[in-house]
């Protein structure tokens, strides 16, 4: 690839954050508190949710998790695994981060954090059950919010298009098998039938939906319908979310007042885990002669977590009241910070990056 064919008069790039998207984090504080005080006030309400399930799985939850998902990956070009060869560098950094590394550096982080240092102030019948929600948010990469993180540090998007589009195409056949395979080490009982259920539900259904909605606004109205469309529909995704969180913590509510640092403690190897494997991705890069363009969007791939899945699938093994849905929940919270944080490094490194001598010469980005 000639420097000429990455420069950004040449890319056309996805939009950027909305105000919506940058004030998750606000957002998701405002849901604990309501979701804690509807909890409180109306107990029946959601004992009544609680009990709307078919074959494990919380169908009003269902329902909203769909709509969580499916916008998200409407934006998803499978078509751009075409183009996976021509980052060929970037591309294997970031499926050794996303696929050797993330998952099973989160079950260490787990067990020690939560199985170990921090288990004298935790809930003793849920030490397990964290850990698996820990598990469950890295062993997915992210699908849709790596578009924004990608357009924030001037990635490439032909890059973060591919690299999604194989991401997705792996979680199908590898997310079941990976997550059987350390809650199994974690001696944590894997329930295959809802875990396999869980991939159909939220991976398989949705990824065919999408697409064929996908195809369906491009063939009557090509790209600036379906731009249109995702546009309108981006806000739903999100308040689906918000909505999802609300009946999360109306049911952990109890627990949240009781273990208060709890957040505190779920978040620590969450936070680790997404800088190093972010740095981790960024350095290989480097090593390897990748274009910054490519190294940016690469590290933050390799971050960040597909929490609407990971929030669907802790929900469906093991309950809304759990501590892995209350896992899952905290990768949401911390999600937009952190990784804005990431944008900002790789961002100001650039000069760094682009000063080592394995870069390939003419590969930068110009300035």
């Amino acid at each position: 690839m000639t420097a000429e064919a990455l420069t950004p008069a040449n890319r056309t790039a996805p939009p950027a954050m909305s105000r919506f998207e940058r004030y998750l984090t606000v957002w998701v504080a405002l849901c604990i508190v309501a979701g804690i005080a509807l909890g409180h006030m109306l107990p029946g309400v959601f004992e009544v949710i609680s009990t709307a399930q078919i074959a494990s799985v919380n169908l009003p939850v269902a329902m909203l998790i769909w709509l969580m998902i499916i916008p998200m990956l409407m934006k998803v070009d499978f078509g751009a695994m075409r183009t996976v060869g021509r980052h060929w560098r970037g591309i294997s950094v970031t499926l050794f981060v996303n696929w050797a590394v993330k998952p099973f550096s989160m079950a260490a982080l787990g067990a020690f954090f939560i199985g170990y240092l921090f288990r004298p102030y935790l809930p003793t019948e849920q030490i397990g059950s964290y850990i698996a929600g820990l598990i469950l948010l890295a062993a997915a990469p992210c699908t849709a919010m790596v578009f924004v993180w990608s357009n924030l540090s001037h990635g490439e998007p032909n890059f973060t298009l591919s690299q999604v589009a194989l991401n997705d195409t792996i979680m199908v056949f590898a997310f079941a098998p990976i997550v059987g395979l350390l809650l199994g080490l974690q001696a944590i009982t894997v329930p295959w039938e809802t875990l396999l259920l869980s991939v159909g539900l939220y991976i398989v259904v949705p990824v065919a939906l999408a697409q064929t909605l996908r195809r369906a606004l491009l063939r009557h109205g090509g790209p600036s319908l379906l731009a249109k469309t995702l546009a309108r529909i981006g806000p739903v995704s999100l308040t689906a979310l918000l909505a999802t969180l609300v009946l999360l913590f109306g049911f952990q509510g109890d627990q949240i007042l009781k273990q208060p640092l709890v957040i505190a403690m779920l978040a620590a190897p969450i936070l680790i885990q997404v800088y190093f494997n972010s740095a981790l991705a960024y350095l290989l890069n480097r090593l390897t002669g990748e274009a910054h363009c490519v190294a940016g969007p690469s590290a933050l791939i390799g971050a960040s977590n597909f929490f609407e899945l990971a929030v669907a699938a802790a929900i469906s093994l093991f309950g809304l009241s759990s501590g892995a849905a209350l896992a899952t929940v905290v990768g949401v919270l911390i999600e937009v910070p952190v990784m804005l944080s990431v944008v900002a490094i790789v961002n100001r490194s650039q000069g760094w990056y682009e000063a080592g001598a394995a870069v390939r010469k003419g590969a930068a980005r110009p300035r």
